[in-house]
Formats: C-alpha cells, structure tokens, sequence
C-alpha cells in the first residue's frame, strides 16, 4: 500500500516542528549518558553508571552531586527523543523532497 503524500500545509507545519526541535537541542546541554543506580545491601548510595566499551564504570554520588547527574541523564534522555522525533519528520521530508 502506498502512503499519500504530505501537502503543503503537512510539509509547512513538519518545517516549523523541525526549527521547534532545533531550538529545544540547546537545552539538552549538559548531559550525560548513563543511569543512576543504588548500591549495597543495607544501605543505599547513589552512583553514576555507564556501560563502555563492554565494561560498566560507577562514580559514587552521594546526595551532593545526586541532583546534577539526575539532571545530565535526563537532559541525554530529552536529546534522543528529539532526535528521534527530527529523523521522522526529516525522513518524511525527504521522501516528499522537501527538504532544502
């Protein structure tokens, strides 16, 4: 089945979602992949952990640095779904050649 293709007002409003986007990038900063996790068996601490290059690396929190890392992490979070969002509507574009 073939998909219609967008009109003017589709390719009009997927335009000015992408300039939306663009400007929400600039916010995403400072970020940071990887997760906040807890660790010990009685009590709980906050670390920092990231998967590279197979291997996991932890930097212990503690309730100082807490907050700014939960921020980082959200804010790679928000990059990608923007990203993801853009590469729809870019592909949608593309397809309609309507990018330029």
């Amino acid at each position: 089945m073939k998909k219609k293709e967008m009109t003017k007002a589709e390719m009009a409003a997927a335009k000015k979602r992408l300039k939306s986007l663009e400007a929400q990038l600039t916010k995403t900063v400072p970020l940071m992949r990887g997760s906040i996790v807890s660790n010990g068996a009685k009590h709980q601490q906050p670390y920092f952990s990231l998967n590279k290059d197979k291997r996991t690396h932890l930097i212990y929190l503690g309730e100082g640095r807490l907050e700014q890392a939960r921020t980082r992490s959200d804010n790679y979070k928000k990059l990608l779904e923007i990203v993801e969002e853009m590469t729809l509507l870019n592909m949608a574009l593309l397809k309609n050649d309507a990018i330029g």
